[in-house]
């Protein structure tokens, strides 16, 4: 009788503990549940304001290289020209701005269709446009924005033909024709106001009445300051 009466509290220790060690992990198991919902809506308020610092700035400078295909003459094979680009852009809202650039491109012509010339003179072309540009992605660490410039296009085709003029080269005359620019800029943050770029570009010339249509990329970085009131 009596070992019967020790095992029926032997058993009932046994539930009770097993009751109470399923209490903690329920517990516990809640405890954990809450600690990540407040670790994520942390994390999310934390990218929320860095998206606002990195985008609530007024101004933005940038400059680097890159290159183009360009032809240089209505019967001349395009070549490849090295280049490069400055740019000024005011933020009126986080999404939209006006841009103001300058650009320069460096090559040679491929001078092959007179039988008495046989080299390749070094020719350039630069470009001074404005337009707007909107800003259709934004997060954490990569942007998205697209623009539309015009301006005006400044070609030196002679310049280093050893006096040649264009006319016998089969190049462009050299002087200021419109140009205009499409492109989507693709930025990666570094910091709120430091970002890398990479731009491909389609760059529309006018020289000798004509349309060139130049394409290429160009690459470099992105200084953000000011803010939008």
């Amino acid at each position: 009788m009596f070992g019967f009466k020790s095992k029926e509290k032997c058993a009932t220790v046994v539930l009770l503990a097993a009751f109470l060690a399923s209490g903690a992990g329920i517990a516990q198991a809640q405890s954990t549940r809450r600690h990540r919902r407040e670790t994520n809506v942390n994390r999310q308020a934390r990218i929320a304001r860095v998206v606002k610092d990195t985008y609530s700035h007024s101004w933005e400078v940038g400059g680097g290289g890159g290159y183009l295909r360009f032809r240089s003459g209505e019967s001349l094979q395009k070549n490849n020209e090295v280049t490069f680009w400055v740019s000024t852009t005011r933020y009126l809202s986080p999404k939209f701005g006006i841009v103001g650039d300058i650009r320069g491109a460096y090559g040679r012509a491929k001078i092959d269709t007179n039988p008495y010339i046989k080299f390749n003179p070094q020719i350039s072309e630069y470009t001074f446009m404005a337009g707007p540009t909107y800003r259709f992605y934004t997060k954490e660490k990569m942007a998205a924005s697209a623009f539309a410039v015009g301006g005006v296009g400044l070609g030196k085709f002679d310049g280093g033909s050893k006096t040649i003029p264009s006319s016998l080269l089969g190049t462009w005359e050299s002087g200021y024709n419109a140009a205009f620019s499409v492109g989507v800029n693709l930025d990666y943050n570094f910091y709120p106001n430091l970002a890398a770029r990479i731009t491909p570009t389609y760059v529309g010339t006018t020289f000798g009445n004509t349309i060139q249509n130049n394409a290429g990329f160009n690459i470099g970085l992105v200084y953000r300051f000011g803010r939008n009131k």
